[in-house]
């Protein structure tokens, strides 16, 4: 989990700037890296990353690889409905 964490920082360049787009503190990214991400901030991320790190990678315990293929088989759906 905090491997994931790690990634998200480096795809921000920092903590700080995690920290600032996430709309929380740098020590809260900091106890991320300690006590896990919580939920909605995983959701956060992986919108902001563009699922460049996602929610699946930073919380396996509660979004599961296959909730992402059906995530995908939505919107590719939706996409062609339009």
């Amino acid at each position: 989990m905090s491997e994931a964490i790690e990634d998200a920082i480096k795809h921000f360049g920092s903590a700080g700037e995690l920290a600032r787009q996430a709309g929380v503190t740098s020590m809260a990214v900091s106890h991320w890296k300690k006590r896990g991400i919580p939920v909605v901030r995983a959701l956060q991320i992986d919108l902001l990353t563009n699922g460049q790190v996602s929610k699946e990678c930073l919380r396996p315990d509660i979004f599961h690889p296959q909730d992402a293929q059906n995530d995908s088989g939505v919107a590719e759906s939706s996409r062609k409905a339009s």
